[in-house]
């Protein structure tokens, strides 16, 4: 029975009803040790009825062991994985080392644990319970709130229970429900049902101290005398003071664990310092001291542990910690070292290198590398964050000062591909840089410079890495530091900045392309032609020969360079450039037009850098969303990606991302007819980046926002640099769009040529949306020079192709232009009217079921369930005014590429 935790209760009620509507959700319920947690966890298994339960629990000792509590979890429905589409049943069988292979790729593993859980819900509700997750490890957490977030319609609950202040990994982006301490009438009443024989005053001291902990109410009293209880001696023996209720429960539990024989006490610790609940490996461990299993009845009398033919368990976590730190630290090694030699065989060597660190003081080569093997073990398996607390310990346990910083510097690798960047800062302080050769210097450099990128500044981050590039000189290892001071660099919008990184370029010609994005004088006439890297070139430098292929408006050598990154980051797991790298692909699918790809591939790396905390690239993805949001018209999204971009990217100056904000609220208001509020929007995004060649994107747009908004006045150097880019680039889409600018501020009679002249260089393809936007001021300039005839074969073209690429505010201004030519247009018979009614989600759901995708194989894609699939087609086929799949290439104008 619980009390006073009815609104608790109801909370966890309402979602297991929803539940068996088919409806999911996640919370995190967190407090204080001893406040009810688990106790609600309980009450949720028992109102669960019918449905099934799945439980693990998270243990302190357990948290290096990467994917140990997700198996935990797991372990009853294994039987579903060959269920599983088969890259994600063998990225679990990798995860729970039944294959023998590293795991791939960690977000697989993820969207695997969505798909068990799904398929283990069927019909019936299913409860996942992680207790203690504070002290899961840190890969099965990411893989379980991974697919906490992603649950929808599956018909399952997933609740963790993670106590408030305790070392450990942190959830966020849940839903979370605090608990406090208990009311004095359900105080009250827990002690008169559950404590009877205190006397009063002991009663009052015990309310006093306990502060509505629950757990605190039941265990205090049991540290006292038969005396105390009565109120006969000293009432309590209790510490008073600053002490928190969890410090008082542990203590009272210390006092019943003092009272225990001495080969019972033996025995727990041995427990205590593993905990693994395997009671054969506790009863070997202790063998050598003599002890016996009847030595455990004590403590099992006292509740202390539970026994089963094979388990030993803890009544509660607080027990466990009070044997351990009750103990002397001489007992404390001896029981790591009784386990130890306990834990015999390849299969233990793990947790027995670990046994034996917690059993070791000062250095010790040997151990020491058996926890570096540890660690690579770990990192084989994507457990990178078990990987490097392997990697630290082992570089507390050398002597060397070299093999120490390579170590140390290996923890903080691993530490940042775990995303945990101030775990990461705080082991860099602890590097002697001295110590490292070139090539671990620079990976150093790396790692300190992409600390600093997401939670400091570009600016620092771009110094970071030209100190390292001044002290390792012309080292092979130069060429990845350098490539990502420039983008640093970038980012910072700071001209001076990026004059130090050009200075620091060689003269060779690898590195062409990164002069040519610090040349502060322009683009000159001689800029190298863009094309992708060799495949084994790194992901820096493939990332910026694809960067440089978007800015000189190749975008189909954008596109390739990061179609092939991004393949790439998949097979080898390369987490930390696969954000980037979708970056890259998002920019260069929404300039050649491939709208929806652009926004899956955007939406996958937010994701990712959002999970990761990677926020700095996010600034960046969220600009592209909006961007993509401000074509289609969604004024609300639109505003809200910007207003997020901006908060974060000005509070860190990042300009460039600043920028890229601004353009997308220029390009909406653009699209809208307002003018004026889109050339101060765009004229605001060229200040935050005063370098040449990273202005040009947003060009076009201010240029027709200021001829729009009568104010030519101030083109002329947007102009010049726009003319300037277009030659130096040598790129029809470039060529484009400079002659439609400068047809947009010729006179009439030089109009019609520049027009004629952009739409043929647009014949490429390359950019449908500006061919299009070309079409349409090319229209409007006709009808304004009384060509209507002329005007509305223009206008035709643009409206068709605003419609197939959903553009909707451009449609309507295309609209009007006909409209005002004298065509009359069908409102209803517009092809592209229908995808605006649904969400972005829907879109990119029915978008891929249009090419045939079955909604495993789109699941597997949109990082979702295949149940959330099918609910999201469910939900836009009435929308779209069809009944089944086959209908979706007409819908989406695919119908004559489906059957041609």
């Amino acid at each position: 029975m619980l009390y006073g935790r009815v609104g608790e209760q109801d909370q966890i009620d309402r979602m297991l009803s929803s539940a068996r509507s088919g409806a999911s959700g996640a919370l995190v319920i967190h407090g204080e040790a001893g406040i009810g947690k688990t106790a609600l966890l309980e009450h949720a298994a028992e109102a669960a009825g019918a449905g099934r339960v799945l439980r693990t629990v998270g243990i302190e000792s357990e948290m290096e062991l990467a994917f140990g509590g997700l198996h935990q979890l797991l372990r009853p429905v294994t039987d579903h994985l060959d269920r599983l589409p088969e890259p994600q049943a063998a990225a679990l069988r990798s995860a729970f080392g039944l294959t023998g292979e590293a795991v791939r790729n960690r977000f697989t593993v993820g969207l695997a644990v969505l798909t068990t859980l799904s398929e283990a819900a069927g019909d019936d509700p299913l409860l996942c319970l992680v207790d203690d997750a504070q002290w899961l490890d840190q890969a099965s957490l990411d893989a379980l709130t991974f697919a906490a977030r992603r649950l929808h319609a599956e018909g399952v609950v997933m609740l963790f229970a993670v106590r408030d202040g305790a070392r450990g990994a942190q959830i966020a982006g849940l839903p979370r429900l605090r608990l406090e301490g208990l009311a004095p009438a359900a105080v009250d009443a827990l002690l008169t049902d559950r404590i009877a024989d205190l006397s009063p005053y002991a009663r009052d001291q015990i309310i006093e101290q306990a502060g509505g902990n629950p757990l605190a109410l039941l265990e205090l009293p049991a540290a006292l005398t038969a005396e105390q209880r009565a109120g006969q001696l000293n009432p309590v023996t209790l510490p008073t003071g600053l002490s928190s209720p969890s410090n008082r429960i542990q203590e009272a539990f210390q006092e019943q664990i003092r009272r225990l024989p001495d080969a019972t006490r033996a025995m727990l610790l041995v427990a205590a310092a593993d905990d693994t609940g395997d009671l054969g490996l506790v009863l070997r461990a202790s063998a050598d001291s003599g002890a016996v299993l009847e030595d455990l009845e004590p403590a099992e009398r006292a509740t202390l542990v539970r026994l089963t033919e094979n388990t030993l368990s803890f009544r509660h976590p607080l027990i466990r910690s009070a044997t351990y730190q009750d103990a002397a630290l001489a007992r404390r090694f001896a029981a790591h070292q009784a386990l130890a030699a306990a834990l015999e065989g390849d299969q233990h060597a793990d947790r027995r290198a670990w046994h034996l660190a917690a059993a070791t003081t000062g250095v010790d080569e040997q151990v020491a590398d058996e926890m570096e093997d540890v660690a690579q073990r770990a990192g084989g398996q994507q457990g990178t964050a078990s990987a490097s607390a392997a990697y630290e310990r082992a570089a507390q346990l050398t002597a060397d000062p070299a093999r120490r910083a390579r170590r140390l510097a290996a923890a903080a690798f691993t530490s940042a591909e775990a995303g945990q960047f101030h775990r990461t800062a705080a082991l860099t302080d602890h590097i002697n840089a001295l110590a490292l050769d070139p090539a671990m210097l620079a990976d150093f450099a790396r790692v300190r410079a992409i600390v600093e990128l997401d939670h400091g500044s570009p600016s620092r981050a771009a110094r970071i890495l030209i100190e390292c590039a001044d002290r390792i000189g012309s080292s092979p290892d130069l060429a990845p530091v350098l490539t990502e001071a420039v983008q640093t660099a970038h980012s910072s919008g700071d001209r001076e900045l990026i004059a130090e990184v050009a200075a620091r370029l060689p003269a060779s010609p690898d590195y062409a392309m990164a002069r040519a994005l610090t040349d502060l004088h322009g683009a000159g006439p001689h800029l190298p032609v863009p094309k992708p890297p060799a495949g084994d070139t790194g992901f820096a430098e493939r990332i910026l020969a694809g960067t440089y292929g978007q800015l000189l408006a190749d975008h189909g050598t954008a596109h390739q360079v990061a179609v092939a990154c991004v393949r790439d980051c998949r097979a080898q797991d390369v987490v930390g450039w696969l954000h980037t790298a979708l970056h890259l692909l998002a920019q260069a699918q929404l300039s050649m037009g491939l709208h929806e790809e652009a926004y899956a591939a955007a939406a996958e790396g937010l994701t990712i850098a959002e999970h990761y905390g990677r926020n700095h690239r996010a600034s960046y993805l969220r600009a592209t969303l909006a961007t993509l949001a401000a074509v289609e018209g969604d004024r609300e999204r639109c505003h809200s990606l910007v207003e997020a971009a901006l908060n974060y990217a000005d509070a860190h100056s990042i300009e460039l991302a600043a920028a890229h904000a601004l353009r997308a609220q220029g390009l909406l208001d653009l699209g809208l007819g307002q003018a004026e509020r889109a050339l101060e929007h765009l004229e605001a995004a060229q200040a935050r980046v005063n370098h040449p060649m990273l202005s040009v994107f947003l060009l076009p747009d201010l240029i027709e926002a200021a001829v729009r908004a009568g104010q030519r006045e101030r083109l002329e150097k947007p102009l010049a640099l726009m003319e300037e880019w277009a030659v130096a680039a040598r790129r029809p889409a470039a060529a484009a769009l400079a002659r439609r600018c400068e047809a947009l501020t010729s006179p009439d009679e030089e109009a019609e040529r520049a027009f004629e002249t952009a739409l043929r260089l647009h014949e490429d393809g390359a950019q449908p949306l500006e061919k299009a936007r070309t079409e349409l001021l090319y229209g409007e300039w006709l009808r304004r020079v009384r060509r209507r005839s002329d005007a509305r074969r223009h206008l035709r073209a643009a409206l068709e192709a605003f419609e197939k690429l959903n553009a909707q505010p451009w449609a309507h201004r295309a609209r009007t232009e006909l409209q005002a030519s004298g065509e009359t247009i069908d409102q209803a018979g517009q092809p592209g009217v229908p995808l605006g009614r649904l969400s972005p989600q829907e879109r990119e759901v029915v978008r891929l079921a249009a090419t045939g995708a079955t909604n495993r194989e789109i699941a597997s894609q949109l990082f979702l369930s295949p149940r959330t699939v099918g609910h999201h087609l469910y939900r836009a086929f009435p929308k779209l005014g069809v009944s089944s799949r086959a209908d979706l290439p007409q819908v989406l104008g695919q119908g004559q590429q489906q059957t041609g």
